[in-house]
């Protein structure tokens, strides 16, 4: 089957085509949400704002979002959250339509900032939903042996459509247009929700009955039995904080340090993104090759080789290379981790763990973006604009080495089933 899976599995191939397209619409606001903020105003906290409006979802539901996704059909919560953020990306581009001009003179974008970060957030709010179903329902719709191959296929698909086609994309929809990113946007999501509405599944019991706090504590309950999983949630938000600290300051970084146009932009994620088509194919090889532990550790290391080369460097052609490392190693420790918790934790438990992990492991990722403006905006009037787009890099290489000595004393893991 693993051959022919996309062939065969017709709930799989609905799955597969909704994510990668629904990632693809996620490339394209990946560059034209950060823009637009940098056309509203140049205060890094400002616009990092942004960036954390919309990772604060994870801090605040994705506890919830887990119950939720063990008590209803998750085809329909995916769905649901899709249409959601087809409406707000229409939103947005009536809001650009409505401004009188683009970029907005120094201080005057601060109410449009506002409204963007309100619509950052309603988006964030509607991914933590998505992405906790989505994840939850994979292994209901393959076999526990396929899960490292399907794992590694939707999220190669996923880098390609979100970040190899979506960035570049986004960039020369810019050029002609700023709204029209944001109206292929809701286009693309209107077509994930209408290839999750073609998935046929078995009507889900209730598995979580019962009051929301048991419910949910039932899942906590089992983090704790399992510290081998709780240390990988912990240690995945350290990761995350400094990922998204590192991309809330690189549309700056990108402009100021590198000079690179918004379509030069895309091109550099498009570059990254290529790291990880790469690594989402070889990662189930290299898990098989050098085992589980070796595996999280190399992307360790890696992580902290490319904050590293953000730091010290000012050239284009390495910032491509430090992205397309991190996005190959990223994918590394994605597949891996994510395989192993589909096999290990319960379906009846599979929504509420997996919202705890996430809880831990994506919650920190609002701070990351904030603490990331916020030392770029303190250290400037000090150490300069140059040096201070700099210091997020600098701090998150000091980070990932933590994190690797860290990995190489603690991590362990027993036998899988």
């Amino acid at each position: 089957m693993r051959a022919t899976l996309l062939r065969t599995n017709r709930n799989y191939r609905m799955l597969f085509s909704a994510s990668s397209v629904s990632n693809l619409g996620d490339g394209i606001s990946m560059v034209a949400l950060p823009w637009l903020a940098t056309l509203l105003t140049h205060d890094p906290l400002l616009i990092s704002a942004v960036a954390t409006a919309q990772r604060l979802p994870w801090l605040l539901f994705a506890l919830p979002a887990g119950v939720w996704t063990d008590r209803v059909d998750r085809r329909l919560l995916m769905l649901r959250a899709d249409l959601v953020r087809m409406g707000l990306m229409l939103c947005t581009v009536g809001m650009v339509f409505s401004m009188t001009a683009l970029p907005v003179p120094e201080g005057g974008g601060a109410g449009a900032i506002l409204s963007l970060v309100l619509i950052a957030f309603l988006f964030g709010s509607a991914e933590v939903i998505r992405d906790n179903a989505a994840q939850t329902v994979l292994p209901s719709i393959v076999a526990p042996g396929d899960l490292e191959q399907a794992n590694g296929q939707m999220w190669s698909a996923e880098q390609v459509t979100g970040q190899f086609v979506g960035p570049p994309l986004a960039g020369v929809l810019i050029a002609y247009s700023v709204a029209l990113p944001f109206g292929v946007d809701a286009s693309v999501y209107a077509l994930s929700a209408a290839l999750i509405w073609m998935i046929a599944l078995p009507p889900k019991k209730a598995q979580a009955g019962g009051r929301f706090r048991a419910a949910l504590l039932e899942g906590m309950g089992w983090m704790r039995r399992n510290p081998a999983i709780l240390r990988l949630a912990v240690m995945l938000g350290a990761i995350n904080a400094v990922f998204v600290g590192g991309m809330t300051i690189l549309v700056l970084y990108a402009q100021e340090i590198l000079g690179l146009s918004a379509a030069g932009y895309g091109l550099l994620l498009t570059v990254g993104a290529t790291g990880g088509v790469l690594g989402g194919l070889a990662s189930p090889w290299i898990a098989r090759r050098i085992g589980m532990r070796a595996s999280l550790i190399a992307a360790l290391g890696v992580f902290a080789l490319v904050h590293a080369l953000l730091a010290l460097s000012g050239s284009v052609i390495l910032a491509g290379l430090a992205l397309f490392l991190e996005a190959a190693a990223g994918m590394l420790w994605n597949v891996v981790t994510v395989s192993y918790r589909q096999r290990l934790i319960p379906d009846a438990l599979l929504g509420r763990v997996n919202s705890v992990y996430r809880f831990f492991g994506w919650g920190a990722m609002p701070f990351g973006a904030l603490g990331a403006g916020a030392l770029v905006a303190g250290l400037e009037p000090t150490i300069g604009r140059e040096a201070a787009l700099h210091a997020p890099y600098a701090v998150g290489a000091l980070a990932c080495l933590g994190l690797l000595g860290y990995g190489l004393g603690r991590l362990r893991f027993g036998p899988v089933p």
